[in-house]
């Protein structure tokens, strides 16, 4: 009797082994490709990687109500064609001539995803690095002012003052890594921004709080 409990104990001790490893594995495995609806693949494999996207701005009645959309969760892949594009075309949109921008995320574009590319300032070469899923987990008491514009609100910049100074970030990678980052001073602003766009959040509405404080 002893040795048959023992037996089957081992048992479904090698059955929980073999269950976590299997947990574990299908995390690294690769992961099945995001479902953008038709719409979405169709704007985003319209041009090649090296053409820009149209950046919609909030003085289009249409451009607007999307702008104020909240973004879906993204399942990092490099693997996925459509997803692959996409990344490429929003680097080349922020960078355009016509855009000159420090940061964007993926409404800007029409694609409501979690998606966004941020210029990092506070690493050398300030280069331009792209985050899936960013969540903001904690914020500095400390504020700091800083000046703000928007690619979707032409002709328009003002000073914030209610902006972290230092936030602690967590988000993934292309290649499915999950990461917590501290990040500070004006680097800081501008994932506070691009992550507010994640959520229909506009700079335009911290001026207001503001403005009524």
């Amino acid at each position: 009797m002893t040795r048959s409990i023992f037996y089957l104990l081992s048992l479904i001790g090698f059955s929980l082994l073999t269950s976590c490893s299997t947990t574990r594995s299908l995390a690294t495995a690769p992961k099945m490709t995001n479902h953008f609806d038709a719409a979405q693949n169709q704007l985003i494999m319209s041009a090649d990687i090296l053409s820009p996207m149209r950046v919609w701005k909030i003085t289009n009645k249409t451009d607007s109500l999307l702008l104020r959309k909240t973004c879906e969760k993204v399942i990092p892949n490099p693997a996925d064609p459509v997803l692959n594009h996409f990344v490429k075309r929003l680097l080349v949109t922020v960078r355009d001539s016509m855009s000159l921008g420090v940061g964007i995320a993926a409404p800007q574009v029409g694609i409501l995803k979690n998606i966004i590319w941020v210029q990092r300032f506070d690493k050398e070469g300030f280069p331009f690095e792209v985050y899936l899923n960013p969540v903001i987990k904690k914020y500095t008491d400390k504020k700091q002012d800083c000046p703000e514009g928007c690619l979707s609100i032409p002709d328009r910049s003002e000073t914030t003052t209610n902006r972290a100074y230092a936030i602690l970030l967590e988000y993934d990678k292309m290649d499915g890594t999950h990461q917590t980052e501290l990040i500070e001073d004006f680097t800081a602003v501008i994932f506070q921004h691009e992550i507010d766009h994640l959520h229909g959040i506009l700079f335009l509405d911290h001026l207001a709080k503001e403005m009524k404080k």
